[in-house]
C-alpha cells in the first residue's frame, strides 16, 4: 500500500499551546509539532517517533499528563516532535521512506532550520523511540565524523543554516536495543494482526480513549524501514562505539521486542565506548509505546532529569565530575 499524502499537522487534535510547524530538510520538507516556553528556551528537546507511528506519539491526547511537548515547555524547553522522512509531509516526497544514513542526514537539515528560525538555547536533545532510537543513534554517531564535530563545541547559536545544527547535547532512547527478543521475520509491519501485544503490553498501561486517539497518529512503516530492520544488530553496535555524547536507554516493564535481562543491558552500557557516560533504566507499569501510556509523564520527567545532568556537564569546567 502506497503512503498517503497527508497534511503538516499530525494528529487530529493537539494540546494547548502546541502547534504545527515545517522544517526544512533539503529536498523535502518535514512535518512537526512545536511547543514553546513562555520565556527563552533553555534548551531544545527533539522527538524522533518509531515504526509506523507520527510525531503525534510525543503528544498523546487521552490525557493532560501524557504529552512531553506541554510537559516540556512547562519546565522551559521548546519541544520539537519531528515526523521522520517518509511519514507526514514527506510521505508524498519519499513513499518508501529512507535508510537511516539518508534520515540522518535529513535530519541534521531539518535542526540547522529549526536553529535559523527559534532560539535553541544550550543546544538540542534528542528523545527517541523505537526506530526513532535507531535514526538518534545514527545521528549522534555521525555527529563524530569530522563533518558533525564541530556542532559538539558549538554554543546557543541562531546563525544562518549552513552553519550546521546546534550542540548535541545527549540522547535518551526508549523501545530500542540491540538483539531482537522476536523472530526477524516478524520485524515487516508493526500493525499486522498479533503485534498488538508487543507495542502496547496490557490495557490498565493506558488512559481511556487512548486507542481510539492513536488511530490518528497511526502510519504506514515504509518499505526501506523494514527491510532496513534486520540489519540492526550490526548498526547499533557500529554506531554506539561512535556516540559522543551522554546516553540514557529505558526499557518497558513488559518490552516484548527486545532482549533486555541484566546481561544484555550491561553488554549494551559497554558499547557506547566514547560517551562520557551511559544509564540504563527500567519504566515500571509500561509497554513498549510508553509515550502513550500512564506511566509517560514520569518517563518524561526521568528524560529531562537527564537533560538536566547534561546540561550540568555542559556547565561544568573541564576535567570536573558533572
Amino acid at each position: 500500500m502506497s503512503a498517503p499524502t497527508l497534511a503538516p499537522v499530525v494528529a487530529s487534535a493537539m494540546s494547548p499551546g502546541v502547534r504545527p510547524v515545517t522544517l526544512d530538510a533539503g529536498a523535502f520538507r518535514l512535518s512537526a509539532l512545536i511547543a514553546q516556553p513562555e520565556g527563552p528556551p533553555r534548551a531544545t528537546v527533539v522527538a524522533v517517533h518509531g515504526g509506523g507511528m507520527r510525531a503525534g506519539y510525543f503528544d498523546g491526547q487521552a490525557h493532560p499528563d501524557v504529552s512531553l511537548l506541554t510537559l516540556g515547555a512547562r519546565l522551559g524547553y521548546t519541544v520539537v516532535a519531528v515526523d521522520r522522512p517518509g511519514y507526514g509531509l514527506s510521505a508524498a516526497h519519499l513513499p518508501s521512506g529512507q535508510k537511516l544514513a539518508g534520515q540522518s542526514a535529513a535530519l541534521r537539515t531539518a535542526l540547522a532550520d529549526l536553529a535559523d528560525r527559534y532560539p535553541t538555547g544550550a543546544g538540542v536533545f534528542l528523545v527517541a523511540h523505537s526506530f526513532g532510537g535507531k535514526l538518534a543513534l545514527t545521528y549522534a554517531a555521525d555527529q563524530a565524523s569530522p563533518e558533525g564535530a564541530g556542532d559538539l563545541n558549538a554554543g546557543d547559536r541562531s546563525g544562518a543554516a549552513e552553519n550546521g545544527p546546534p550542540r548535541l547535547l545527549g540522547l535518551d532512547v526508549s523501545g530500542c536495543g540491540r538483539v531482537y527478543a522476536v523472530d526477524p521475520g516478524d520485524l515487516g509491519d508493526p500493525h499486522r494482526h498479533g503485534q498488538w501485544k508487543r507495542n502496547w503490553g496490557a490495557l490498565r498501561y493506558y488512559p481511556p480513549q487512548t486507542f481510539r486517539d492513536a488511530a490518528a497518529l497511526v502510519a504506514p512503516m515504509p518499505v526501506r524501514e523494514r527491510t532496513e530492520a534486520t540489519a540492526w544488530p550490526e548498526s547499533f553496535t557500529a554506531a554506539a562505539a561512535r556516540v559522543p555524547v551522554p546516553v540514557r536507554l529505558t526499557f518497558a516493564e513488559r518490552e516484548l521486542w527486545w532482549r533486555h535481562d541484566e546481561q544484555d543491558l550491561a553488554e549494551l552500557a559497554g558499547l557506547f565506548t566514547a560517551a562520557p557516560f551511559v544509564t540504563v533504566d527500567r519504566q515500571p507499569e509500561a509497554g513498549h509505546n510508553i509515550s502513550l501510556g500512564w506511566a509517560a509523564r514520569s518517563y518524561h520527567l526521568r528524560a529531562l532529569a537527564f537533560l538536566e545532568e547534561c546540561l550540568a556537564r555542559t556547565a561544568a569546567p573541564a576535567g570536573t565530575a558533572p
